[in-house]
């Protein structure tokens, strides 16, 4: 059984403005010691899945509809007691920013021991102790006199190993890290990414790594879900992904990559912007900024392509493709026959 199993998710906004769609019908599962990588431009509600499961959306949020299981027990409408329970304790989250994260008027090891005696039994100076020990668990220089300073006295590297350290300090089963590296330079990068590799190693916790660089994922993800206008594109292994890619939004994050090969070549950049979730279209999302775009895209959504044991995605190319050559499992029950003539024949 899966750790965590998200099905049929809806998330929305409800501003002056209208309903806000932010996430709208995801479903993916995270097992026991693994990474998942959610990625996506900005926009496509990828933190929005995030904070759906820790149950901390913004006031005008609200979870529509769907299902979050944890270890088999339902989150959503589990109250708010019960959550605070499991949120920091079980499932905790490092968040964008650590500037904005980490109060600047707390020592360092105050806001971390705050964090430990609030979930943990440890008290006084069992729990300073405690606090020294997550520091150098994620090599941070003298912890001893670290934790009496301020945040404003770390890096931005220091300062998200100390977010690292406070969302490991009650060893949770699920570790939630939305886009950790942004703020950081490649070295740093580098570092905070092997940290969190090792950590799961040891420690044997799954991880949710939100981002939006695909070369972060390629590095310590098993497995990846592709996310625009808050749905799910596709989704499948790691090298599925990477090697094997049947949706064109994917193809074009890829394509977008700087590569050695593509050295002094122009980047080729996915044309347009990302859609106005306050008006969602009957089709594809993503298909006004697509180059295989065909009429049915706008009109319809793909069915569920399971292209095959580790690997699906939802794309009416793969559908075309399926027709003409047999290379994509189709289940013919979910495209009515004249969206196949349709195809066909545009």
């Amino acid at each position: 059984m899966a750790l965590l199993e998200v099905k049929d998710l809806h998330t929305s906004f409800f501003t002056d403005a209208g309903e806000v769609k932010a996430v709208n019908g995801i479903s993916f599962n995270l097992d026991c010691g693994k990474i998942l990588g959610i990625v996506g431009e900005s926009g496509s509600g990828k933190s929005v899945s995030a904070y759906s499961i820790m149950q901390i959306l913004a006031p005008t949020g609200k979870i529509v509809s769907g299902s979050i299981k944890f270890d088999g027990m339902e989150l959503i409408g589990i109250g708010e007691k019960t959550m605070r329970s499991i949120r920091g304790k079980r499932i905790s989250m490092i968040f964008q920013d650590p500037m904005t994260s980490l109060n600047p008027v707390y020592t360092i090891g105050h806001q971390l021991m705050e964090a430990i005696t609030l979930h943990t039994d440890y008290q006084g100076a069992a729990a300073r102790e405690r606090t020294v020990e997550l520091l150098r668990l994620v090599n941070v220089n003298d912890p001893g006199k670290r934790i009496k300073q301020y945040p404003y006295e770390f890096s931005g590297g220091m300062r998200q190993r100390v977010m690292i350290a406070m969302a490991l300090a009650c060893e949770p089963d699920i570790l939630i890290a939305d886009e950790p590296t942004t703020a950081l330079d490649v070295t740093i990068q580098a570092q905070i990414l092997e940290l969190m590799n090792s950590l799961q190693d040891e420690i044997g916790m799954s991880i949710i790594l939100i981002t939006h660089d695909l070369g972060v994922v390629a590095q310590i993800c098993d497995e990846v879900v592709v996310m625009y206008a808050g749905e799910i594109c596709e989704q499948g292994t790691a090298d599925e992904i990477y090697y094997n890619s049947h949706h064109e939004y994917t193809k074009g994050l890829l394509a977008s990559i700087p590569t050695i090969a593509t050295a002094g070549q122009k980047l080729k950049p996915i044309s347009g912007t990302p859609i106005d979730l306050l008006n969602l279209p009957d089709g594809c999302p993503f298909a006004p900024r697509c180059d295989e775009a065909m009429k049915i895209c706008l009109r319809e959504h793909a069915p569920k392509m399971q292209i095959n044991d580790e690997h699906i995605a939802y794309c009416w190319v793969n559908v075309k493709k399926g027709l003409s050559d047999g290379s994509v499992i189709l289940d013919n029950s979910t495209v009515p026959h004249q969206q196949k003539e349709v195809l066909v024949h545009e």
